[in-house]
């Protein structure tokens, strides 16, 4: 097996070396290479005897000093060097089982990659690997491996996973335990399905994992208006949303005495769905959750009014903007917003609650807010200067929404600049500081 060189960093150690786009690389110190993760661990040597098929085809030996051990300058033509896995499961609470037909085909796509959870975090259920792909994982020390537990009752996970291969994963965490590696945890709790007692027994065996398991959040199941057909599913309510958030808040302080850490972490969303006060910033230690939706408020409240003490006399600039957001964060958002306009009068700020017609109003967070929404419900309201969003609605990298919508369309629609903010409290406050005119220039 090869793998054609797309791209060779310019002044990189393969540069250095001659190596040329185009040319296939073939094995390293004579190891043949399956994708990014061995392509990786291999270069990361400092001398490197590298095996490549020109582009006459014909085979030579390169030598690479990698000096900083990192990487050696070589872009292949996919970024894993292979296909990503796709994932085995039906799960009952899947997301995107429940999308609507007719959007953007990368959205239908479930990836289920173990390499990917070690390159971008993303959780994955370990229930299309083998026995060997884990003792290459210890092997190789690809560490940290995020995984999407959701219950340690085998025949519970095998039943919401509807994978025969679901009830393994505990075998597998040991194993990755026993070798010093660490670990984190994601449990998708379903109304009277892994919640209350079935959550008690999973937050016990998890902790037994301590202290390669470093972290698990717990998140409510999320469920969009497209469900016909599909395992039927309730969502939490304040008050199993408020039994939920005491299971694992009690279950944590345990940990916390036992440990020194929380170890489990209950999403925000399930504070704000059981109306009870989001925790203070030292309550999520080290945030190591945050992606998951767990401290997001918490660590942006933190942010926000530390940065308002740090420049308690800094003068705002004065002006009328639209903040949109979504329904769970419109409260904290305006309570913020309040604190602004305190501090200068001839400052307005409007915060919209954008309600998530097109997947469904349950869903109330504002990374799956699409731009279709956005544009029916601010037409006609008096938007100011530009209309403020965090940048997790967007495609990473781009101004495109969910549903393929684009900031410039909403742009000429509605006849205001649309400006993505950074999704932290000191950034928010820092615009209406010192301003971000950027969009005046177009």
């Amino acid at each position: 097996m090869s793998f054609k060189i797309a791209k060779v960093t310019p002044g990189s150690p393969a540069a250095r070396s001659r190596i040329l786009p185009g040319e296939s690389l073939v094995s390293v110190n004579g190891k043949k290479i399956r994708d990014v993760l061995d392509y990786r661990f291999y270069t990361a040597e400092r001398h490197l005897h590298i095996d490549i098929e020109g582009l006459d085809g014909r085979m030579r030996t390169v030598r690479v000093v990698n000096r900083r051990g990192g990487d050696i300058g070589l872009e292949f033509e996919t970024y894993l060097m292979d296909k990503p896995r796709s994932c085995h499961n039906k799960c009952i609470f899947c997301f995107i089982d429940q999308l609507p037909r007719g959007m953007r085909d990368t959205l239908y796509f479930k990836d289920d990659d173990t390499r990917l959870s070690f390159l971008t975090g993303n959780y994955v259920t370990l229930t299309n690997i083998s026995d060997d792909d884990i003792t290459r994982i210890i092997n190789q020390r690809i560490s940290p491996i995020n995984i999407s537990v959701h219950t340690t009752d085998p025949e519970l996970r095998k039943k919401m996973l509807n994978n025969k291969n679901a009830g393994k994963v505990m075998g597998y965490m040991q194993r990755i335990a026993d070798a010093g590696l660490p670990m984190n945890g994601q449990i998708v709790l379903c109304p009277g399905v892994n919640d209350g007692e079935a959550l008690k027994r999973t937050m016990q065996e998890l902790s037994a994992l301590y202290p390669s398991l470093r972290s698990v959040s717990c998140v409510p199941v999320g469920l969009t208006r497209y469900r016909e057909g599909l395992f039927p599913l309730q969502g939490y309510d304040e008050k199993s949303a408020a039994e939920t958030v005491d299971i694992i808040d009690a279950f944590g302080d345990e940990c916390k005495k036992k440990f020194g850490t929380r170890l489990f972490f209950a999403a925000d969303e399930f504070y704000i769905k059981a109306k009870r006060e989001i925790p203070p910033a030292e309550h999520y230690e080290e945030f190591l959750q945050i992606e998951n939706g767990v401290g997001m408020i918490a660590s942006f409240r933190d942010e926000f009014y530390g940065a308002l003490l740090a420049e308690a006399d800094a003068e705002l600039k004065s002006g009328t903007y639209t903040v949109i957001c979504g329904a769970d964060v419109y409260s904290f958002l305006s309570g913020l917003v309040d604190e602004l306009e305190k501090r200068c009068h001839n400052l307005n700020i409007r915060v919209q609650k954008i309600d998530n017609e097109f997947f469904g109003t349950t869903i109330t967070v504002s990374g799956l807010i699409c731009g279709c929404d956005i544009l029916s419900q601010l037409r006609g309201v008096e938007l100011g200067e530009a209309v403020l969003f965090t940048k997790n609605m967007l495609r990473s990298g781009t101004n495109v929404f969910l549903d393929d919508m684009t900031t410039l369309e909403l742009e000429e629609k509605l006849g205001v600049p649309f400006v993505p903010m950074e999704n932290d409290g000191g950034s928010f406050f820092d615009f209406f500081v010192k301003g971000n005119r950027t969009w005046q220039n177009r």
